[in-house]
């Protein structure tokens, strides 16, 4: 009984194995939710947004009055004194010579009004605090792009593959075709090492994508941030359709990014700040006014009366006014001012740039988009063109109608032709879908 339980057992584990041991396929909407979990630079860019808001708080917290006490303790030793007048004012024949005095207080400031920089300090940190969530975001639309990027050429070069294996089987076949023809005397020794080398450099083809295609794998692992081995995609099993969607109007999407793109509003956001940083600044010239209040006791072991009546008596309690106007700060002020305005003036030309930077990238996708698309679908007519045409010159060659010249000119015509389609469809497909992340912000 013990035996089947074991032969049960191993046999379960062999069953397990395998799938255990298979690699997850991620989709491309998988990578990016996973990447904007886990991908360090973007944690690191949460921490910051997290400290511009302590930054708000405590700002917030600065208009507010400070408080504080304070406690003074003291001990003294008069170890020689016989006789004097005690702290009451009063003769003594004799003093304690081991004293001690207390001291109370506290205390309360508040800046009443500073020409509003206080005010506008705290809207700068707000400011600060929506720079730091627009880096963040940005630096998010940066990932996705590049995940989208690998994703799509990882799916071009995985076609690939299988059209050089395709290609391969039919380098092979050509070969075993020249061998046999060689050795009925058909076939020259030198048209049969042109057949072994046109497959030799298919076999080359084939390792080339598939060492791109780790490559790629490797690069989208270190933006997910995965350490194992073990990684695959979600490859459709059609794509034709991708690349023959409708693209999105340029204009539509560029007005579109103007309104959601990341780094625009941090551009504008910068142009805010420096309006702020204008008004902290001509504060300088603004008289301040701050008030305070205080009270404070006082008690000593030399005097007769009680620690209570001692507290009571000697409790004062005090309150006033500062103003302080600034006369003369060695320009300090004005240059504060100056420099600030033209920070301003340095991130209007910020975003005059960014503006047209980010028409200039949209243009580039809308043209890539349609030129490609074009290209594919002339691509599409040409594959099966080019088929068409070797098959019938493999025919024509089986029979001895064609030579050796003639029908690898043919199947070379034909792989370049199937390369050609899947690069324009695949330029297509990123095109399109990076249109679309522009203006509408998510990618699928």
């Amino acid at each position: 009984m013990n035996r089947l339980v074991k032969k049960a057992l191993w046999a379960g584990m062999l069953v397990a194995l395998p799938l255990s041991s298979q690699a997850k396929s991620w989709t491309l909407k998988e990578c990016i939710d996973y990447a904007l979990q886990n991908n360090i630079q973007l944690n690191k860019l949460t921490i910051q947004r997290q400290s511009a808001h302590e930054d708000v708080l405590g700002s917030k917290a600065a208009l507010l009055p400070s408080l504080s006490a304070s406690t003074s303790q003291s001990f003294g030793y008069t170890p020689w004194v016989e006789s004097g007048v005690g702290s009451d004012g009063y003769s003594r024949v004799s003093i304690d010579k081991t004293y001690y005095n207390g001291s109370y207080s506290i205390g309360a400031q508040w800046t009443v009004w500073d020409g509003n920089k206080n005010h506008n300090t705290v809207k700068l940190n707000k400011l600060a605090e929506e720079r730091a969530a627009l880096d963040s975001a940005s630096q998010a639309r940066t990932i996705q792009e590049q995940i989208v990027q690998y994703y799509v050429q990882i799916l071009y070069l995985t076609e690939a593959v299988k059209v050089n294996q395709e290609s391969l089987k039919a380098s092979q076949k050509n070969e075993q075709r020249g061998m046999e023809m060689y050795k009925v005397g058909k076939m020259s020794k030198a048209d049969l090492a042109q057949l072994t080398a046109q497959r030799a450099q298919d076999e080359y083809n084939i390792v080339s994508a598939q060492t791109q295609v780790k490559d790629y794998k490797r690069q989208l692992k270190q933006i997910l941030e995965l350490t194992n081995e073990d990684f695959d995609i979600v490859v459709p099993e059609s794509s034709d359709e991708l690349a023959l969607r409708a693209i999105p109007a340029l204009n539509s999407v560029y007005e579109a990014a103007l309104e959601n793109r990341p780094e625009i509003k941090a551009y504008q956001n910068a142009i805010d700040q420096s309006d702020l940083n204008i008004k902290i600044a001509k504060a300088g010239w603004m008289p301040t006014l701050s008030a305070n209040a205080a009270a404070s006791t006082s008690t000593t072991s030399m005097n007769d009366r009680t620690w209570g009546n001692q507290m009571k008596t000697n409790f004062t309690m005090g309150a006033g006014l500062t103003l302080s106007i600034p006369i003369f700060d060695n320009r300090s002020t004005k240059t504060a001012v100056n420099k600030a305005m033209l920070s301003k003036q340095s991130s209007l030309l910020d975003l005059q740039n960014e503006r047209t930077t980010l028409y200039s990238t949209i243009e580039n996708y809308w043209l890539q988009a349609e030129n490609n698309q074009d290209q594919f679908k002339a691509a599409k007519k040409n594959v099966e063109s080019n088929q068409a045409s070797y098959e019938l010159l493999s025919e024509q060659f089986d029979l001895g109608l064609k030579n050796i010249v003639e029908l690898m000119t043919g199947k070379v015509n034909l792989l370049t032709a199937q390369q050609a389609e899947l690069q324009a469809k695949y330029l297509t497909i990123l095109n399109i879908d990076l249109l679309n992340f522009y203006q509408t912000g998510v990618l699928k």
